[in-house]
């Protein structure tokens, strides 16, 4: 089993979380609340009511989770590699894109059972624009912080509550992070000379945020629908029946173009996000690999 994977995977996801949020917030906010019609509206105006701290609601929670899930993710990923090379009598040997799409799209799915509370609290927070420094006569923030958020959901919509909008979830992730891994390989294939055997820390660092761009323009549509379902309930009268009925009365009255109102600030956010996974994954795996002494470039095995 591909031990270091998980290891690397799981920092290297911390890592991304700290560089990507505060753009994530605004992106959230866009797709979910009327009131913000554009990115330097919505910056403004958060910047403005909240001050620095309201870009960073509800991290707390995802810094943690995304450890786990980008765990998952690059654990998953890298055994079942292992799997399908050795399925076809291959052993170790090389990969062929369809293993990297395959094995990208089963951690893409995987690890929702792990990321969907987190990411539940996480929106549910972001989309609190209430202030706690603004005047007693002014509304309140429902949640306190992330763990009266959990807490709250709980109590009000039961366990099942914490995994709204997983549907949405699980039709982006999938294709999404099968184009993520696809992406990265290819293009640390083509700008590696045939005599390395690894590429530069500079094609790892495009390759990652060339990675999560392209994942993101995939994954935009179906964000959107998780968004918009997470938060159903949440602060008015429910209005989506379930998933078809929120993409068809989302299309009814806003026009298909809603599902891309968010794609600029997606692909802006993933570059350096990912970067900073991808070359966070990569010195890690190469720093366990030399304290452990394996031979191959990103396992350990275990027997």
């Amino acid at each position: 089993m591909h031990i270091v994977d998980f290891v690397s995977g799981s920092i290297a996801g911390a890592c991304g979380v700290a560089v990507g949020y505060p753009l994530d917030t605004v992106k959230v906010r866009i797709q979910t609340q009327k009131q913000f019609t554009g990115i330097w509206q919505c910056t403004k105006a958060t910047f403005l009511k909240e001050g620095v701290y309201g870009f960073f609601k509800g991290m707390a929670i995802p810094v943690t989770t995304i450890s786990m899930t980008s765990s998952v993710v690059f654990g998953t990923y890298r055994n079942c590699l292992q799997c399908l090379s050795q399925s076809r009598g291959a052993g170790n040997g090389e990969n062929t894109k369809l293993d990297v799409f395959l094995s990208g799209m089963a951690a893409g799915v995987t690890q929702i059972s792990v990321m969907s509370p987190g990411d539940l609290v996480k929106v549910r927070l972001q989309c609190q624009t209430e202030s706690k420094r603004g005047p007693a006569n002014m509304p309140k923030p429902k949640y306190r912080g992330p763990i009266h958020c959990l807490l709250s959901i709980m109590k009000e919509e039961g366990f099942l509550g914490l995994y709204r909008g997983s549907s949405a979830l699980m039709l982006r992730d999938g294709p999404s992070y099968a184009t993520y891994f696809l992406t990265y390989t290819a293009i640390c294939d083509w700008m590696t000379e045939a005599d390395k055997k690894k590429p530069d820390w500079s094609v790892v660092m495009l390759a990652g945020g060339l990675a999560g761009s392209a994942a993101w323009t995939i994954a935009t549509p179906m964000d959107v629908i998780k968004a918009r379902l997470q938060m159903d309930g949440a602060r008015e009268v429910k209005r989506y029946k379930g998933f078809v009925h929120c993409v068809t009365e989302t299309v009814r009255v806003e026009g298909a173009r809603v599902f891309f109102r968010s794609l600029g600030m997606n692909v802006v956010r993933a570059f350096p996000a990912n970067m900073v996974i991808f070359l966070a994954y990569e010195l890690l795996t190469d720093l366990i690999r030399g304290r452990t002494g394996s031979d191959d470039p990103h396992v350990v095995v275990l027997e």
